[in-house]
């Protein structure tokens, strides 16, 4: 690898080495499960190089393109995607927890169960915390039944048929309604008539005046 170096001004390409054990965030983003692993990169396109590792198989496959044969690394597994950040990520907190580990354990004298409790104690509180957290956005996002303004029972859009159906009951039910004010007003009229006094006169007749011709 380092002769194939020197002729990385005349191949015009950059080579280099990385030292994961010093970079563990580029285990994570690169996937390396071997060592060495060896990547091609052209605009932006990762090829994974697993052939011979001679310096003239090295030379022959950037002197004869052979890196085209090779198909790219997906998107989704890409070293910049989000997917390979966040692994890049998950593999620096993992080295960060053992230094700390070892800084606890070697130079606080801490013993090793207490340092594993100190982190399961930090571990459930942060998981508490995220808990609160992502309660308060579903919250926000989909609020509860109890939050929401209440709705007209006939704001939904019916169907054509439901609304002809329910014209029809509230002209049924207007033409009830007229017929029983009707019958009312009727047996209102019927019964001032039979409660009213007998206005029916006499004409009174004088004793006096009565004359028997016989």
């Amino acid at each position: 690898w380092e002769k194939f170096a020197e002729w990385g001004e005349d191949l015009e390409v950059n080579i280099a080495k990385v030292d994961v054990t010093e970079q563990p965030g580029l285990s994570g983003r690169f996937i390396i499960t071997a060592l060495p692993t060896i990547y091609h990169c052209k605009d932006g396109e990762f090829r994974r190089y697993q052939g011979a590792r001679t310096k003239s198989d090295f030379i022959n496959f950037i002197s004869d393109q052979e890196w085209k044969s090779i198909e790219p690394v997906s998107s989704w597994f890409g070293p910049s995607s989000f997917l390979m950040s966040s692994m890049s990520a998950l593999f620096q907190l993992s080295m960060w927890i053992r230094h700390c580990h070892g800084y606890l354990t070697e130079s606080i004298g801490l013993p090793v169960w207490g340092s594993y409790a100190l982190f399961a104690l930090v571990t459930l509180f942060s998981g508490l915390i995220l808990g609160l957290l992502m309660v308060f956005v579903a919250d926000c996002i989909c609020p509860s039944k109890r939050h929401r303004l209440p709705q007209h029972p006939y704001s939904r859009k019916l169907a054509p048929e439901s609304a002809q159906l329910l014209k029809k009951l509230d002209e049924e039910q207007e033409a009830d309604e007229e017929d029983i004010s009707d019958d009312e007003t009727e047996g209102k009229e019927v019964s001032n008539r039979n409660s009213s006094p007998n206005a029916v006169r006499q004409r009174p007749v004088n004793p006096a005046a009565t004359v028997d011709k016989s």
